[in-house]
């Protein structure tokens, strides 16, 4: 039986992968994996899955990685002008991608 998990990060945060050695901020959440159903994925699907914009030498990459790989950067984070690129803010404070309406 699938059982929803409560996103240990949220939109806009930092994260760095435990074993890839990147960065990057999250730019979409999934309660559970959400990828391609025809390809092999990981075997702890019943986790959240976030989409990560990763920053690497002089561009980015989108990466969708698993919760357990992840943890908070404390390190880094986004500028208001970062946040404001990436990111829409609506008058209940709700943040979704830029992409994104906000419903």
């Amino acid at each position: 039986m699938t059982q929803s998990q409560i996103a240990k990060f949220g939109l806009g945060q930092i994260v760095r992968h435990r074993q890839e050695s990147f960065r990057g901020v999250v730019v979409d959440v999934d309660a559970a994996y959400a990828g391609p159903v025809n390809e092999p994925g990981p075997d702890d699907r019943d986790q959240p899955f976030y989409r990560i914009l990763a920053m690497g030498e002089g561009a980015g990459f989108l990466i969708y990685a698993a919760e357990a790989v992840l943890e908070h950067d404390p390190d880094m984070a986004l500028s208001s002008d970062e946040q404001a690129q990436w990111f829409s803010l609506d008058g209940h404070g709700h943040i979704a991608p830029r992409a994104q309406p906000i419903h």
